[in-house]
């Protein structure tokens, strides 16, 4: 039985966070395919936080002089979004942090306590808004329709250049998504908040102003309810959900040279990149014969399933006695395999 640890994707947490390869002479191996790209999730976050901060600023001054409960609610929760990026970006620098012998996958995971740090902000945004939000239906109060689309104008254009700064980083990490979610939440309320503005100018609906906050309130529940069932399941090792370990296993099990696969593990280290661990019954055969096979196989890995830190163990029998633990795994779960 032999066992193999081969990383893939220049671009993957792991990868940036390790040390450079080096084979016996002491020369830096680099893979076939570079994969890098320029780290601008810094800058995006700082260009985020300081538009994040003008817009609850002027919202809350324009609120209270238009006496919008609503107004100052998008406010409080803009500035609870200012608050999260702020987290977001102080975890992003946590998690550059390189390996180390006690943290040996580095610091990424310290985006996802950020993220749900996050979450106890927006729940504290959420009670203070539904709070205020009951206060004035027992006892509505004039609001300035005028004001209020105005600075609705401005939440409009702030938040959707957030929202388009982070779009690019959102599709592979948690934590920009996490923001990138905010940033265009923010800016369907603040279309919402100036639609109802404008029904302000026409009906003295002050009714509207109260409603809208507690619709603003369930939405920023929801979105936190997101944030909290992804940031626990990769806290729990949890199985990435767009990953589909049965296909996994398929395609390790259709090539000529393996002859099972087995307990197949698959989980997030941080809040971008999956890590994956398996045992492959192979031929008997020299370990230097499986390098062939396993830069083939962590290479389709990386392009089909977005597996970038792949473990392979190679071994000619499916453990036998020699596992306990892998003998109990396949002995639990149809097909040997282990979520």
């Amino acid at each position: 039985m032999t066992e193999r640890h081969q990383e893939y994707g220049h671009n993957s947490p792991q990868h940036r966070n390790a040390s450079p390869a080096m084979n016996r002479s002491g020369q830096t191996l680099t893979a076939d395919h570079d994969h890098s790209v320029t780290d601008n999730r810094g800058p995006r976050l700082l260009i985020t936080l300081g538009i994040n901060f003008i817009i609850p600023l002027a919202q809350i001054i324009g609120g209270i002089y238009a006496n919008s409960i609503a107004l100052i609610s998008d406010a409080v929760h803009n500035f609870s979004d200012f608050a999260a990026i702020l987290i977001s970006y102080v975890a992003y620098r946590i998690g550059l942090k390189g390996v180390s012998a006690r943290h040996t996958f580095g610091m990424q995971r310290a985006e996802i306590i950020g993220a749900l740090l996050n979450v106890v902000i927006l729940t504290c945004a959420v009670v203070f808004i539904v709070y205020e939000a009951v206060q004035r239906f027992f006892q509505p109060e004039p609001v300035s329709g005028i004001i209020v689309i105005a600075l609705a104008g401005v939440g409009i254009i702030g938040n959707g250049i957030s929202a388009w700064v982070l779009h690019r980083d959102a599709n592979h990490n948690l934590n920009i998504r996490g923001a990138f979610l905010h940033m265009l939440g923010d800016f369907l309320t603040s279309v919402a908040v100036l639609a109802t503005g404008a029904v302000l100018l026409i009906k003295p609906w002050y009714w509207l102003d109260p409603l809208l906050s507690l619709l603003i309130a369930a939405f920023i529940l929801k979105n936190a309810w997101t944030v909290i069932k992804e940031s626990v399941a990769i806290l729990m090792n949890a199985a990435p959900k767009e990953l589909n370990l049965h296909k996994v296993q398929e395609f390790l099990e259709s090539r000529p040279e393996i002859r099972s696969a087995h307990y197949l593990h698959a989980w997030h280290v941080g809040g971008s990149g999956i890590a994956f661990s398996c045992h492959l019954t192979v031929e008997d055969q020299m370990v230097s014969d499986t390098e062939t096979l396993s830069e083939k196989l962590r290479h389709q890995l990386f392009h089909q399933f977005g597996i970038d830190h792949p473990i392979f163990q190679f071994e000619t029998s499916e453990c036998g006695n020699a596992t306990m633990l892998c003998e109990i795994s396949d002995a639990e779960l149809p097909g040997g395999m282990a979520h």
